[in-house]
């Protein structure tokens, strides 16, 4: 891991993953989470304020990046949710099948070089009928933001981590076998459009048939 991705982007991930509108959207996600909870992209642990401890009985955070792993300390210092960390990427779970009720995804799905395999190892650890909550941006509906988006997304993941903006996170979840219940389309007041069209909702592991 490079210096720019140990000390430097942690830091700029965080600061644009925290804005006032971005937390507003985290607390009317997070809290929905409830048992065994897997937050996929734990990143600096700014989600935890949000959990409701009474619902919640544990928290695997996976998260590959040591730099968000150090940055989280303050915030898990100061949560009353207990959480163990996994240090492998998404597409690398390192957990028991069907042994987790829910699974958190907040602005984790861009940055994920194999977003498919993350999204089956999410479902394999999944009960069936656990939920997955999600929070992500990606490709807008509107086809001129679109084309900026393609346009500006093979530059941007070298400087962003990754981070994808023209994924549509929504295909993307259902064509891995899960069911959307709930999905919320907008974009982040004041944002660029570019980076700030956001899918918010809920999906389910079907139960086998």
């Amino acid at each position: 891991m490079s210096f720019y991705e140990d000390r430097i982007l942690p830091h700029i991930i965080d600061k644009a993953c925290s804005m006032g509108q971005v937390m507003k959207l985290r607390s009317q996600v997070v809290p929905r989470a409830k048992g065994v909870v897997l937050e996929v992209g734990m990143g600096s642990a700014i989600n935890l304020e949000f959990y409701d401890q009474s619902q919640v009985d544990l928290v695997y955070g996976l998260e590959p990046s040591e730099g968000m792993r150090k940055k989280a300390q303050p915030n898990l210092s100061h949560s009353n949710v207990s959480v163990e960390w996994l240090d492998l990427p998404g597409e690398k779970i390192p957990l028991d099948d069907e042994s987790v009720d829910t699974v958190l995804l907040t602005f984790t799905l861009c940055t994920i070089p194999d977003s498919h395999a993350a999204l089956q190892q999410m479902k394999r650890v999944l009960k069936p009928g656990g939920e997955l909550l999600f929070l992500e941006h990606g490709q807008s509906v509107d086809h001129g933001v679109r084309k900026w988006q393609d346009r500006i997304t093979p530059a941007w993941k070298k400087l962003a981590g990754g981070c994808h903006l023209n994924r549509h996170i929504a295909d993307l979840i259902g064509e891995a076998g899960f069911e959307v219940q709930e999905l919320n389309n907008l974009y982040v007041p004041g944002a660029p459009k570019i980076a700030g069209y956001i899918y918010q909702g809920r999906a389910i592991k079907p139960h086998a048939s």
